[in-house]
């Protein structure tokens, strides 16, 4: 009788040790949001979304206003369209915009929300319009390398350059300065 009730405690413990590994694990991924409170949808459209993934946060001043609910592919305009979750307790005017940034270097991407100056403010169903697309490294790298390769041929070579047999001097520059001594 009473191995069995040993057995029935270390059984139960395992059980909620392996439910509290299941939930962090869950929580890291992003995965499992525990949000009751209810949410206003609306929708962007953005040429590039990069990284961005459902269930992705939309953030404001750091903090969580939202989750990306989804991502397809608007063939009228081809771009990419984001459905936005935002909890219904924040509120943003309509004209705020909505940026594709990453947590640092290389993190994951996010949606960021930079509120406007409109009286008017989100409402169900509304598309934002002004929007930043994501930054691709690979872009900006290409970029760099090729502005760097494009300055480095209008340059003249060195054997180009006049070669000059004296060298110039320049004089130091001498002021005087008087002074006046009152009596």
């Amino acid at each position: 009788m009473q191995r069995s009730k040993n057995d029935l405690w270390v059984g139960l413990f395992v059980l909620l040790g392996a439910a509290a590994v299941l939930f962090l694990a869950l929580k890291a991924a992003n995965l499992l949001t525990l949000n009751f409170d209810s949410a206003y949808k609306i929708s962007a459209r953005f040429d590039n979304i990069g990284g961005l993934k459902p269930r992705a946060a939309v953030k404001s001043a750091g903090v969580v206003v939202g989750r990306v609910q989804n991502i397809v592919f608007d063939d009228k305009y081809y771009q990419a369209s984001v459905n936005l979750a935002m909890d219904s307790h924040y509120v943003f005017p309509k004209d705020s915009s909505l940026k594709i940034l990453t947590s640092g270097l290389l993190g994951e991407q996010y949606i960021g929300v930079e509120p406007g100056g409109d009286e008017k403010n989100w409402a169900e169903g509304d598309i934002v319009k002004q929007t930043q697309s994501a930054v691709v490294l690979e872009n900006l790298i290409s970029q760099f390398l090729f502005s760097k390769a494009a300055d480095s041929s209008s340059a003249p070579a060195p054997s180009a350059l006049p070669a000059t047999t004296e060298p110039t001097t320049t004089e130091p520059a001498t002021t005087e300065l008087t002074t006046t001594e009152k009596k």
